[in-house]
């Protein structure tokens, strides 16, 4: 008999480096999930809005995340329909990068997102891609979160770029948000082919039996392509090696969250 989450889980996807496929991540998982039946959140929280733009949903939002982290709208009213159905985004927009500033001043803010998450109801679960630092909008989707989730390329400073955000994880656990915990890491943008990749692949696999996803997304163009289409990889181009991974790592992210 299949086992559904109690209630509302929040992901974050983070890795304090760029260009790891950390929004290609977010997008594709969320619309894996929501192809699974599943009610699907995505919160875009970096200000470079990728996410938003690669939904094809840049041009529609005149409300956004923003303005829910700084009180001045509820989330639900910031939310926009996404495809696939049962896929809905919190958008993003530059205006976020001053955020940092603005939330510094306030004793909560920390938990800004985590107190507009609060009263959204009708969700399986909430995936928020962070920006790619270690920063005060970093540190909310920690807060607001059951788990994080790393993508993460297999490269040499990719190891070190891991031990630092883990060290933040605990520090978070520790101080603000004692249920988060470490979901998975995800090798992302893989090249059999290198030697250094499939030696920093075994490195994970020595150290982090049980984190490691046992997918893999390879480098792939299609996954490149679908945001200029406005579309997750997995509707753009269902059938190719990107996608597939994808669905992949949808299904092994719902087992894993069974099995909690």
């Amino acid at each position: 008999m299949e086992i559904r989450p109690v209630a509302m889980r929040t992901v974050a996807i983070a890795n304090q480096k760029g260009g790891v496929g950390k929004t290609t991540t977010a997008v594709n998982l969320a619309a894996g999930l929501a192809q699974n039946g599943k009610r699907v959140l995505l919160i875009d929280l970096d200000p470079q809005a990728n996410a938003t733009t690669g939904l094809g949903l840049g041009g529609s939002a005149t409300a956004t995340i923003y303005h829910a982290l700084l009180g001045e709208l509820p989330l639900s009213a910031v939310l926009l329909n996404a495809f696939p159905e049962g896929l809905s985004l919190a958008p993003s927009s530059p205006d976020l990068a001053g955020a940092e500033v603005e939330l510094y001043g306030r004793p909560d803010r920390e938990r800004r997102l985590q107190d507009a998450l609060a009263p959204v109801a009708g969700f399986d679960y909430a995936l928020i891609d962070c920006p790619p630092a270690l920063n005060m909008l970093t540190i909310n989707a920690l807060v607001a979160a059951d788990s994080v989730l790393i993508p993460m390329q297999c490269e040499y400073y990719a190891l070190e770029g891991l031990t630092q955000l883990l060290g933040t994880v605990r520090r978070v656990r520790a101080q603000l948000n004692p249920r988060l915990e470490v979901h998975g890491l995800l090798r992302t943008m893989f090249d059999n082919r290198n030697r250094l990749a499939s030696e920093v692949a075994l490195e994970l696999e020595r150290h982090f039996p049980d984190k490691l996803y046992q997918a893999v997304v390879p480098r792939n163009i299609r996954l490149a392509e679908a945001p200029s289409f406005g579309r997750a990889a997995l509707v753009y181009d269902p059938a190719c090696a990107g996608s597939r991974a994808y669905q992949g790592v949808a299904t092994e992210f719902l087992r894993r969250e069974w099995m909690k």
